[in-house]
């Protein structure tokens, strides 16, 4: 299963992925991880989610995301859950190229059998239809 929270900046959508987060811990079957840009949600994350800061791994393109995710999963097949915070931020990217990635990761959660909820700061009033069926 894959979420979307998309807004503009200020919008609430750290907060709401926060939340989200830590009601996993609480609840999740296996192994929460969270990637984020910078390292903004150290002290506002559970301690038992693992914190995966994507700059320290240069990640910053689409495919890089993909690579990680994908290795994520080879190394671990206890996660559950993957929070990815700041997408456009993440992969330095516009919103097609975003799209596709969402759309990848939902192929990827399916397979998976993950959770995958990301953040995206673009207005959802501008999403494709495929987009917008993940939407929450």
């Amino acid at each position: 299963m894959i979420q979307v929270i998309m807004g503009l900046k200020g919008s609430g959508k750290t907060k709401r992925l926060i939340d989200a987060i830590n009601a996993a811990v609480a609840s999740a079957q296996g192994d929460v991880v969270c990637i984020e840009y910078g390292k903004q949600l150290t002290y506002d994350v559970n301690y038992r989610v693992r914190l995966v800061n994507s700059k320290e791994y240069g990640i910053n393109n689409i495919d890089k995301l993909k690579g990680l995710l994908s290795g994520l999963h080879a190394g671990n097949f206890d996660i559950t859950n993957v929070y990815i915070d700041n997408l456009y931020k993440t992969i330095g990217t516009d919103r097609a190229t975003g799209e596709e990635f969402i759309l990848w990761c939902a192929e990827f959660a399916q397979a998976n059998n993950m959770n995958i909820t990301i953040t995206v700061s673009d207005d959802a009033a501008g999403a494709s239809d495929a987009v917008k069926a993940y939407l929450v």
